[in-house]
């Protein structure tokens, strides 16, 4: 009696975090900057930033607050430290 009860808890307790997990995987995937990817390689596309900001973008994951106010979804770290 006692087995099945505990094999029932561990299904539900399964099943719920495969729920949790789809919708993490569905949350980072819609998680996407847009207006400044390139198609082709899906990486940010720095043309016209300044040689500071590529390299705070490279070291830090900073995206530049001018690029960022075109996008609702950008936050300020990528990466970060």
């Amino acid at each position: 009696m006692i087995v099945t009860i505990l094999l029932v808890a561990l299904i539900i307790l399964s099943s719920i975090q495969v729920i949790q997990l789809i919708n993490i995987k569905n949350g980072v995937a819609s998680n996407t900057i847009t207006g400044n990817v390139a198609a082709s390689s899906g990486k940010l596309d720095t043309t016209g930033w300044t040689e500071n900001e590529k390299m705070n973008y490279e070291m830090h994951g900073t995206i530049p607050a001018r690029i960022r106010q075109g996008s609702s979804s950008l936050s300020g770290m990528v990466g970060g430290c």
